[in-house]
């Protein structure tokens, strides 16, 4: 792809980077520390969840009321609810 001369690229330009060794690489200390240790001490424990038995108790509970409503609008369009 040829780029028109007024326009910029959203890369930065190596000799233009600060940090930037000859050969392209990072100096030791200008590099941020690795993920796994800024997070190392955040972690906190998941909550237990209910079992699954009550878990398909609001299951059913939910579908009930989808399926009253469904019966419900569905007889107002056949007319049998005035």
């Amino acid at each position: 792809m040829s780029q028109s001369p007024g326009a910029s690229t959203p890369d930065p330009q190596p000799e233009d980077t600060p940090g930037l060794e000859a050969g392209g690489g990072v100096a030791p200390g200008d590099t941020p520390p690795g993920e796994s240790s800024t997070t190392s001490g955040l972690s906190t424990h998941q909550a237990k969840v209910g079992s699954t038995g009550s878990n398909w108790v609001v299951y059913a509970i939910v579908g009930g009321v989808v399926a009253l409503c469904a019966l419900y609008f569905i007889g107002y369009a056949v007319g049998l609810l005035d």
